[in-house]
């Protein structure tokens, strides 16, 4: 006669699996956090250096448009893309109206008008991580568009 045992078998992991497990995790977790937050501040200041070449570029293209049209006065205005541009010797005027109005968008930053300080929107940034326009203070002179931020200081 065959007799057979029946025995249960068992499925899964044991505790000692478990726990092994949840310490390779943290480890592995420790050890990309230092990494990850050095991504994230290359990435804002990666943000902040696109907003200062679309600043560059918008200045150009207003102020080729300025020339073409005549307005290199103390004051005059440019439309953009259906949008009227107030200038300051041919280029974007930092108030209100001019170089945010210039650029499509700007989004992730804030504009503070009338200052031309462009900072990122997060209240985790550092406020230094950012752009700033001023206008040209003359005829036959360029604004002076500065970036701000580098991956030091927008960590």
């Amino acid at each position: 006669m065959n007799t057979r045992l029946n025995m249960k078998q068992q499925s899964g992991f044991t505790l000692i699996e478990l726990v092994v497990v949840i310490v390779l995790l943290g480890i592995l977790a420790a050890t990309a956090l230092p990494r990850f937050i050095g991504i994230t501040a290359d990435a804002r200041f990666a943000a902040a250096n696109g907003l200062f070449g679309a600043i560059q570029s918008v200045a150009a293209v207003a102020h080729a448009q300025a020339l073409a049209q005549n307005q290199l006065g103390a004051t005059g205005t440019i439309t953009m893309e259906g949008v009227t541009v107030n200038l300051v010797f041919g280029y974007p005027r930092t108030a209100a109206g001019g170089v945010d109005s210039a650029l499509t968008t700007f989004s992730g930053f804030t504009y503070a008008g009338g200052t031309g300080i462009f900072s990122q929107t997060s209240a985790t940034v550092p406020a230094n991580c950012g752009v700033t326009y001023a206008q040209p203070t003359g005829a036959n002179l360029a604004p002076t568009i500065t970036l701000s931020a580098s991956v030091v200081n927008c960590g």
